[in-house]
């Protein structure tokens, strides 16, 4: 029964491997692991190669022995207490020429990983499906913000379904804005690697700037054995992620990447969004057609895996645990056929504020910038909006406030809303010459149709 137990627990609660053989890695694979720490970084002492390498000292024991048998390593005394705390390690000639060569092949030389089956694992265990997000829990992640009731509930059923969500509505809606705060409905920390081992290639995992801590980070022990210590080749208590990619993604950046002048691997974003969410912003706008971007992730979502390919040609499978939130100004129909439709769990419109709505904005913007509210001042801002056609969007408020206050500055005086300053503040974030802003937008729509036409025109066949 202990051992069914023992598999029971996650690859990441697991203790601190002892032996080598404890940590699912080749021999020779973890001894050129050490040989390019130590052509990296020198002379070290055994406590300090262990921390490096979040490996206990017991599994690094042998592979310097082998090392010294092989002449690869020798030992150096650095000090004088006469005690084995002077003990350091470096290579020989033939070590770094060694060194070397695996340095060539695969520049990695942090952390040990682990295998992509304790990943696999890991992520199952921690599957951003188990989340539950209820009334409530939208209530307390969007306290303050204003936004459509009825969006609200179908963004918190959307992300109970684990699915593939798409946001459409008009530029300045908030789409991504909205998007953005669905990371905080995803409760409960995530461990995550520091690298994965590959059929022998090491691919760097963890990102300090996607994976974020959710608290105080408690780091594993290292540099000696301590009992049940957990295995220090995970991170701990980080938050689930939330990646954001705009205009500048392409289909390349969503395959793995070899850089052949620094000889590493670069994870796609979606693999580093496991356990969370991945926001593709203004869809429409990148690089490649929307039917090829989207037709990429046509398996993932359908079968949760995903398939990348090393740049030896061998192809694995990851897992694919993330909640997909495409976000566009264009209705989905326009961007991909049914086969992919089908596929989005959700669909989910954001129209512009109502009236009530955007006073709300209105005043929460004039809060914000220092500008007292006057009823008269939003009365006449709304006929504007009337007479000339532009939709109350909740970009608004903030933009043309700023204006007054970029105006304020410039005058030398405390800013002041009136018909006088929002006329100017009007003029300047829509343009004199072109009034109404329904026109611009219609205008705005049939430039993106026709980047649209000339990016299929690019396309290879």
């Amino acid at each position: 029964m202990a051992a069914v137990s023992e598999t029971m627990i996650a690859p990441a609660d697991a203790r601190a491997p002892r032996t080598v053989e404890d940590t699912g890695l080749p021999f020779l694979f973890l001894v050129e692991l050490v040989a390019k720490v130590l052509h990296r970084r020198g002379q070290l002492r055994l406590p300090e190669l262990a921390s490096h390498l979040k490996l206990g000292v017991g599994v690094i024991d042998p592979l310097i022995t082998f090392l010294r048998a092989e002449k690869l390593c020798e030992v150096a005394r650095v000090g004088s207490s006469g005690t084995d705390a002077d003990l350091c390690y470096q290579l020989t000639d033939a070590g770094r020429a060694r060194a070397a060569t695996a340095l060539a092949r695969n520049a990695y030389a942090g952390p040990a990983p682990v295998t992509l089956a304790a990943y696999t694992a890991q992520v199952a265990a921690q599957s951003v499906g188990n989340v539950q997000v209820t009334r409530a829990a939208m209530a307390d992640a969007f306290s303050g913000i204003v936004v459509n009731p009825q969006v609200l509930a179908q963004l918190g059923a959307g992300m109970n379904s684990g699915r593939a969500l798409f946001m459409y509505g008009l530029a300045g809606s908030g789409k991504t804005y909205l998007a953005e705060r669905l990371r905080d409905l995803l409760t409960g920390a995530i461990a995550v690697p520091y690298a994965l081992m590959v059929d022998g290639e090491v691919i760097p995992f963890f990102d300090g700037v996607q994976h974020v801590p959710a608290g105080v980070c408690e780091l594993a022990p290292t540099g000696i054995d301590r009992g049940s210590a957990p295995d220090a080749r995970w991170v701990r208590d980080v938050r689930r992620p939330a990646a954001l990619a705009g205009g500048e993604l392409t289909l390349e950046m969503l395959d793995l990447r070899f850089d052949p002048h620094t000889r590493l691997y670069q994870a796609p974003p979606h693999l580093k969004s496991n356990n969370g969410i991945f926001i593709i912003d203004d869809l429409g706008r990148q690089r490649c057609t929307p039917e090829a971007l989207m037709n990429r992730w046509i398996v993932p979502m359908d079968r949760n895996v995903d398939y990348l390919t090393l740049h030896t040609g061998h192809t694995f499978q990851v897992p694919f645990d993330v909640i997909v939130v495409f976000s566009s100004n264009f209705v989905p129909q326009r961007l991909s056929d049914g086969a992919f439709l089908r596929r989005l769990g959700y669909k989910i419109e954001v129209p512009p504020a109502s009236r009530d709505e955007y006073e709300q904005l209105f005043r929460q913007a004039c809060a914000r910038t220092g500008v007292a509210f006057d009823g008269g001042a939003f009365d006449y801002l709304l006929r504007l909006h009337r007479e000339r056609d532009v939709p109350l969007l909740a970009c608004h408020p903030r933009d043309l406030l700023r204006q007054l206050s970029d105006l304020a500055r410039y005058e030398d005086r405390a800013p002041e809303l009136s018909s006088r300053t929002l006329d100017w503040a009007w003029d300047n974030y829509f343009a004199a010459a072109a009034p109404r802003g329904r026109a611009m937008e219609l205008d705005r729509r049939e430039r993106g149709k026709l980047e649209t036409q000339q990016c299929e025109i690019r396309e290879p066949s």
